[in-house]
């Protein structure tokens, strides 16, 4: 069996049973225990599961809420995130913002800041932008509307974010972990935040102290793919010195 069948088997069986142990496994699929700790230590990076002493065991996802109950929880530290954003955004800047709470946020912030160009996936945010100074310019992605974030998605946004080299890609992750990076709840947001992280110079995350540690779904990239994190508060010791190994400039 080649590593990739194994792989996806053991994620099966995790799945079904909840957690598994080195011992269980390698009996199971006849390799050796240092065979099945490789495998385990790869689906971890991943993010596909989570490994412990011993073996494996399910994450526990985060789900999102509606936009409406996003908006009401963590108000007062994703303020703090968009002012830290808004002094670290030069004037004449191009940006990508992904839509989201907290990049709403950011706009609210971000209006005041001249000259900019952003383009953005996000309704909501193109009309925040779009009383920005004179000066500025606001490109709104088109594709498949999802009415609940009022943002668009799909193949032909992508496509879309391909046409733009941006200065910075400003991105709301729905979950940070120190191990598995900046995930996403849904699969179509994460396909949009990788595609402006790619076409932009600079990767900037925003997230506020209880998305540390959370996991989701969907990786939108590594740890060490971050060019700056921009939070309300100093993450714990272990979080931050994980964050020094990437390189990550913390904010």
């Amino acid at each position: 069996m080649k590593p990739r069948q194994r792989q996806s088997r053991i994620l099966d069986v995790v799945a079904r049973d909840g957690e598994a142990t080195v011992e269980a496994l390698a009996v199971g699929f006849d390799v050796s225990a240092e065979t099945i700790r490789r495998d385990l230590a790869m689906l971890a990076e991943t993010g596909a599961l989570q490994k412990v002493h011993g073996g494996a065991r399910r994450l526990r996802l985060y789900a999102e809420g509606s936009f409406q109950e996003r908006m009401a929880e963590h108000a007062a530290e994703k303020a703090v995130i968009a002012e830290k954003l808004a002094a670290l955004i030069e004037p004449g800047d191009t940006l990508f913002l992904d839509a989201g709470t907290t990049t709403l946020f950011a706009a609210e912030a971000l209006v005041r800041v001249p000259r900019l160009t952003v383009i953005t996936n996000s309704l909501r945010i193109a009309q925040v932008m779009g009383r920005a100074e004179p000066g500025g310019k606001v490109f709104l992605l088109g594709g498949l509307l999802s009415a609940d974030n009022a943002e668009t998605v799909g193949q032909m946004a992508i496509e879309a974010i391909g046409r733009f080299q941006a200065d910075h890609a400003v991105i709301g992750p729905a979950a940070l972990d120190a191990l598995v990076g900046a995930m996403m709840a849904d699969h179509d947001e994460a396909q949009i935040a990788r595609a402006m992280c790619d076409n932009a110079r600079n990767r900037v995350i925003l997230a506020h102290g209880a998305k540390l540690g959370r996991k989701a779904a969907h990786r939108i990239c590594r740890l060490d793919e971050i060019d700056v994190l921009i939070c309300d508060e100093r993450p714990g010791d272990a979080f931050a010195a994980a964050l020094q190994a990437a390189q990550v400039d913390l904010r």
